[in-house]
Order: C-alpha cells, then structure tokens, then sequence
C-alpha cells in the first residue's frame, strides 16, 4: 500500500498557473498507474488525468485538455500536474491515487479502479 500526499494548491487568478505534487511513500511507485481526480463543492469526483506506470501512456479529461500536464517521475516517487490557464471551474479539490498494474500502458480513469489516495489539496481559481 502507498501513502500519499499532495501538495502545491493554492488561490490563483483565473488564467494563472499551479503545480500539483503527489509524494509516494511505503514502496516504489514504479509498478503503479496514477492518476489526478478532482471534487469540485456540491459535485461528483471526476478524473482528470492519469498516466501509465512507465509514464508512456497518459489520458486528459477533454476540459483540460491542452492546459494540463501529468508526469511522474519514478525514482523521486513523485507524480505532478502542471496546471496552466487556469479556470474559475477548474476549482475543486484535487486528489491523487494509485493502483498496482501489470500493463506498462494501463492508465485507469474510474475512481474505483483506483486502491490509494491522497488527503486532497484544495486549488481555487479566482474570476
């Protein structure tokens, strides 16, 4: 099982950047698939986007597709979103989580495909 934490939300104004980190400790992430999922007030947690555990496969939601950016990188046990041209309904609550797969390309994007999940970090964007 991993533990892990994000880190790096904030307020920003609309058209504004964020980096988003997920530090993974208990294990070596290099056997797991991750992926960005996000809660916004009132609303269902929706996926954002996801990457495979070599980092070779990566899907985006269509909304931010073109503004957002996953990556990992294994040997810091770290996986990120960079977070650019940020929008008002970009604000919500994002999580990280992971899950063991066999697939170097396997990028789940159902929330309940997902086993380990971060604490949350609240990112809010300002009109």
């Amino acid at each position: 099982q991993l533990q892990l934490v994000e880190s790096g939300g904030g307020l920003v104004q609309a058209g504004g950047s964020l980096r988003l980190s997920c530090a993974a400790s208990g294990r070596t992430i290099s056997t797991y698939a991750m992926g960005w999922f996000r809660q916004a007030l009132g609303k269902e947690r929706e996926p954002v986007a996801g990457i495979s555990r070599t980092g070779s496969s990566t899907y985006y939601v269509d909304s931010v597709k073109g503004r957002f950016t996953i990556s990992r990188d294994n040997a810091k046990k770290t996986m990120y979103l960079q977070m650019n041209s940020l929008k008002p309904e970009d604000t919500a609550v994002y999580y990280c989580a992971a899950v063991a797969t066999s697939g170097s390309t396997v990028t789940p994007r159902r929330a309940y495909d997902y086993h380990d999940w971060g604490q949350g970090a609240q990112v809010t964007v300002s009109s």
